[in-house]
């Protein structure tokens, strides 16, 4: 039995809706109209497990900073307002952790832009100067800026499997060459704005992951989370010219995991339970970067529609 099927969903029996998908941290109900409302509860996961203490306040931020960013970028999107016509409105429940969006026909890969080396893309390059097939110049380091971004697939593995780096070759095979062009532009093309709103605000936007759906007219619509701290990786600025990796995403989760922890990773087994100052520090990451990328404080309760009264100042196109 998979480690999802033994979670129950958190919010199921609070809203009465049908649930259609649970995921790690999101849960997708059925509303009227083909539409779905996602909730992102505040559960973190790490080298794809679910970790047993939830991170406060996580969910909130995650939907409120990927609604600031869709109201930032230039592309169709799934998000809807509460206000669609043909549902109420967003229940008073998750009404700072949830959003009316469209169902779409995902598309199976996992669209990562890079524009410097690390994680997953730099022991790749160690083993043999690539990442995803895209040949990178010999002498880089963890955290180098690449040449220019790049774009780097995985194939979406089942939940509880691990994601693979595959080549764009392979996502062509698996997707037609026509659809996997037109991800790989909208990644890099997203991937470079959202890294230049980022620096406004003293971030480097390291890597972030996409998804991408299919309207029933094949128009292709970003959709999921983006640019979170869950889905991406963004470090301070003025620590990265010190030579410094100063996270503002689950890195640190990640790194206490591997090094403090005394978990071993190989075994199989889960990880140890975190220490509430570890959740704490987490949670202390994920509230800067809201705040720093967004212009405003953070705040619970409140109606999340997709578009925000005074947004901070739009990125110029």
């Amino acid at each position: 039995m998979s480690q999802l099927a033994e979670r129950p969903a958190q919010y199921a029996g609070t809203l009465g809706l049908p649930l259609v998908h649970q995921g790690k941290v999101r849960e997708l109900y059925q509303l009227p109209e083909d539409l779905l409302l996602m909730v992102a509860t505040d559960a973190i996961s790490a080298f794809d497990f679910v970790l047993a203490k939830p991170v406060p306040d996580k969910g909130a931020i995650l939907t409120q900073l990927s609604s600031w960013w869709f109201d930032q970028l230039d592309v169709q999107h799934h998000l809807r307002s509460a206000q669609t016509p043909g549902y109420p409105g967003i229940p008073a429940a998750v009404a700072d952790r949830a959003v009316v969006c469209e169902r779409l026909e995902m598309i199976p890969v996992e669209c990562v832009g890079r524009g410097y080396l690390t994680g997953s893309g730099w022991l790749e390059y160690c083993h043999d100067r690539t990442v995803c097939g895209v040949p990178l110049p010999p002498g880089l380091h963890d955290g180098a800026r690449l040449p220019e971004p790049i774009f780097t697939p995985a194939t979406k593995a089942a939940v509880g499997e691990h994601d693979e780096n595959v080549s764009f070759d392979v996502v062509s095979d698996q997707i037609g060459r026509q659809d996997a062009t037109a991800i790989r532009d909208l990644t890099l093309r997203l991937y470079t704005a959202a890294s230049e709103r980022a620096a406004a605000a003293g971030l480097i936007l390291a890597d972030t992951k996409f998804e991408f759906g299919k309207r029933r007219d094949g128009t292709i619509v970003l959709g999921d989370e983006v640019l979170t701290p869950d889905s991406s990786r963004f470090w301070d600025a003025d620590g990265w010219r010190a030579g410094r990796l100063d996270s503002f995403d689950k890195q640190f989760l990640r790194n206490w995991l591997l090094n403090e922890s005394g978990w071993d990773r190989s075994a199989g087994g889960p990880p140890p339970p975190v220490p509430d100052d570890v959740i704490a520090a987490t949670r202390t990451r994920y509230l800067e970067a809201f705040e720093r990328l967004t212009g405003r404080a953070f705040c619970t309760n409140v109606l999340v529609t997709g578009r925000f009264r005074q947004p901070a100042a739009r990125y110029p196109r």
